[in-house]
């Protein structure tokens, strides 16, 4: 194992403080570990907290800043934060509107928000809750009842936070990431393990021709293992997957997120959004808004994921709403 790391026990402080050195704008707290904008609203505003095992970066600190979440609360590396940690995130963000909680589907991140929400609610604080489980790949994974929750996570912080700017109540916040989140379905392919630096060898074992189909972003298993083919071919494969399970038609718009696992070079994020675009223009589909680059990481793992999510007025003018985080910024 090669890792720019001082210690494996000492990653995810390390990777805090750098955090917190790099953007002065928000608010580290290291002993709490939790990420949130580094100003308050001056009125009451629902306020948009998510969080996660480290490891994915940037999900979910690089989202955080205005037009998109308010606090972000990182695990140690592919582990859900405790109930405290989530409960500080709430309570450093509520101004008295409410707090959504928007969580991946991993059983661990499902048990520890539900009742980190209960505290919150103890105190008062109104909470509602938004799941996320767009992976079509597998159903009741090695962490999860039910699907995954991968990369419309971004999509789903992105509409919630730009309704909750705008000053949206609790409950249309809340409605606005469970119709993302329904409208959306990921996929994703694996050439290579992620190496957690606790262990110091990959997860799991590929020969050197060989990819995970469908695999999860903690390296859970996928569909199946299959040689190496073409980027053409896995991406229509990709593509004819998420159709599959999907309402959309001919005529249709999407955002599509083609995303990279942490160890994918841009250049190859490109050959693949070129076969997808054209895939998904054989099937009459328009990509209305997309993303390419690495937002919802498995450490170092090579491959690719693709989120579809259907677009409609209201979820294109959420998308584009501004936004200003370390991993995503336009006007």
């Amino acid at each position: 194992m090669k890792k720019l790391i001082n210690s494996p026990e000492t990653v995810l402080t390390d990777a805090l403080a750098g955090f917190a050195a790099a953007h002065p704008e928000l608010t580290v707290d290291l002993d709490q570990r939790v990420i949130a904008r580094g100003t308050r609203p001056g009125t009451p505003k629902v306020a948009v907290v998510s969080g996660g095992g480290s490891g994915h970066e940037p999900l979910h600190g690089g989202f955080v800043g205005p037009g998109m979440l308010d606090a972000a609360c990182p695990g140690e590396i592919f582990t859900s934060p405790v109930p405290d940690q989530v409960l500080a995130a709430a309570q450093a963000v509520h101004t008295g509107a409410g707090v959504v909680l928007v969580v991946k589907n991993y059983t661990g991140d499902v048990l520890n928000f539900r009742l980190a929400a209960e505290l919150a609610e103890e105190e008062g604080i109104e909470i509602r809750t938004v799941l996320v489980d767009d992976d079509v790949a597998v159903e009741d994974s090695t962490w999860t009842a039910g699907r995954r929750g991968t990369g419309a996570t971004v999509v789903v912080e992105k509409t919630t936070g730009a309704l909750a700017e705008r000053g949206a109540t609790l409950a249309e916040v809340a409605a606005i990431g469970k119709r993302a989140n329904a409208a959306s379905r990921s996929f994703a392919v694996a050439l290579t393990a992620a190496t957690v630096p606790a262990a110091g060898k990959p997860g799991f074992d590929l020969a050197e021709d060989e990819i995970e189909v469908g695999v999860g972003i903690h390296g859970e298993p996928g569909r199946r293992r299959e040689p190496l083919r073409p980027a053409r071919e896995l991406a229509a494969e990709v593509v004819d997957t998420i159709l599959a399970d999907h309402d959309l038609t001919a005529g249709d718009e999407v955002i599509a997120l083609v995303n990279g696992l942490g160890g994918t070079p841009l250049l190859e994020l490109y050959v693949v959004y070129g076969a997808i675009h054209a895939r998904l223009a054989e099937r009459g589909i328009t990509i209305a808004r997309r993303l390419v680059g690495s937002y919802v990481t498995s450490l170092d793992m090579a491959g690719f994921s693709l989120t579809l999510t259907k677009a409609d007025p209201q979820l294109l003018d959420l998308w584009d709403a501004p936004v200003s985080t370390p991993a995503l910024t336009w006007s």
